[in-house]
Order: structure tokens, then sequence, then C-alpha cells
């Protein structure tokens, strides 16, 4: 695992479930609402988004960055989480 924050690690250490979006790393409050308003309103949703281009970590960047008008180390934060959490249970 890359080097990680307590929110990633509290994440990637637990099942999915119905987080939403906002327990991802690098998605706060703004970030979860413009998420919420293109329709990915749940962690699982967006981890969807990520295997749907087979886990390619630079497009899911930028599918991030241009969903939500994420940064870059948002965008990075948020890629992290959901491959490591999907090397760790899919």
């Amino acid at each position: 695992m890359s080097s990680t924050t307590q929110k990633q690690q509290n994440f990637v250490s637990e099942p999915m479930g119905d987080k939403p979006v906002t327990a991802l790393p690098g998605i706060g409050p703004v970030l979860g609402e413009r998420l919420n308003e293109a329709g990915f309103d749940k962690a699982k949703d967006v981890l969807g988004q990520y295997l749907v281009m087979k886990e390619d970590k630079e497009s899911f960047k930028g599918w991030v960055k241009d969903t939500c008008d994420a940064n870059s180390k948002q965008a990075e934060d948020c890629a992290n989480c959901l491959k490591d959490w999907s090397n760790d249970h899919v």
C-alpha cells in the first residue's frame, strides 16, 4: 500500500457497504455534492466507475477531475484508495 492517510486506512480496511462518497479520501463535502449531482451518491458507485474504466488509474483521475472539478491531489488520493481497496477486496 502506498503512503496513506488515516481516512484511507479506515476506508480500505472496511467493507464498501453503503458509504457516502465523502468517505473516499480526497472527496469532501463540496466534491461529494458535485458527485451526487452527477449521479454518484455512494462510494460503491465511484468504485464501479473505477472498475468500468478497467482500473486505469490515470483515466479514472481524469474522470474525477472532469466530473467534480477535483484537483490533482484529490483525484490521486481517491484513485489510490480505490486501487488499494480493490486489491484487498475484489
